[in-house]
């Protein structure tokens, strides 16, 4: 069998059970391409930033379901905790949080204390929560703090929005860490409220994927982890341009067409992907989900 179109670790995929290869595609992985490596070389460089008064920040903004989420806990993994049998807590080079869904400032602080497994009461104050939350992130050594869904301070007043914002600027400022923040496009407009702010987020995009080598690239870097025992050749002309238009763009939605199809060949025992499979194998695009929402 000529497993050329496939990484060596893919290949002995072929030999599982179909089931098995099947519940190997299901799983979550790791595709790099140019501009993912990119963020996170940049990533790496505000990590090890030497300490200033204000510390410079990012702004990751992509659409969703475009690989920020991905992008982030990969760098998460390269930055788990580390034990410090010397000291009295572990090092903690990157905390990750959501937002809250609504701007306030205790959601912020409950979050970071509910990440750190540190126990809360309701009726414990702000200023107590927040003078544990500085003292906590001081001793665990912080570098870093990753703040996803970041549009979600846009929800509510102006007058919360600016008083979530004013708590992350505390924090930057207090513990003398990066903060990255991580959402979608509203994220700008969240943090342009504060000029301050504003000033020291340099934003970074995922955009779309349009046509080109990149998006061949990509499509040729999924061939070769998807356990199929035919190429599939989706550089093709043809394949390439009904798998970006299906997508919508997205890697996100790029990885489940991809998904569904491998899985549809290897059931109905075609073992490549087609333009029969991505037509048949049950998945719904983007723009037909959409369609089907308006019309409830």
């Amino acid at each position: 069998m000529n497993t050329s179109h496939l990484t060596p670790k893919t290949a002995e995929k072929l030999l599982l059970p179909d089931a098995e290869r099947i519940a190997h595609i299901k799983k979550q992985r790791w595709i790099a391409y140019s501009k993912a490596n990119e963020l996170l070389e940049k990533l790496e460089d505000l990590l090890n930033h030497p300490i200033q008064d204000r510390m410079p920040n990012m702004l990751i903004i992509g659409e969703t379901n475009n690989g920020k989420t991905m992008l982030v806990n990969r760098f998460r993994a390269d930055h788990q905790p580390k034990e410090n049998l010397e000291g009295e807590a572990i090092i903690l080079p990157v905390l990750y949080i959501q937002a809250p869904p609504s701007p306030d400032e205790r959601g912020i602080y409950n979050a970071i204390l509910t990440r750190l497994f540190e126990p809360y009461a309701r009726s414990e104050s702000t200023d107590s929560k927040r003078d544990r939350v500085i003292s906590i992130l001081k001793r665990v050594q912080l570098d870093m703090i990753m703040v996803d869904e970041i549009q979600h301070l846009l929800a509510g007043s102006y007058t919360k929005q600016r008083n979530c914002l004013n708590t992350l600027k505390y924090l930057g400022n207090e513990l003398c860490v990066p903060i990255v923040g991580i959402g979608t496009a509203e994220a700008i407009r969240a943090v342009q409220t504060d000029p301050q702010l504003a000033n020291r987020f340099t934003p970074e995009l995922l955009p779309k994927w349009v046509m080109g080598n990149d998006f061949l690239r990509l499509l040729m870097s999924f061939e070769q982890v998807i356990p199929l025992s035919k190429p599939s050749m989706l550089t093709k002309p043809d394949l390439a341009e009904i798998i970006l238009h299906l997508s919508n763009g997205t890697i996100g939605e790029v990885s489940s067409l991809l998904n569904k199809a491998a899985i549809y060949a290897i059931k109905t025992g075609q073992e490549q992907i087609t333009l029969k499979t991505l037509a048949e194998c049950g998945y719904t695009s983007p723009d037909d989900r959409k369609q089907a929402a308006s019309r409830l």
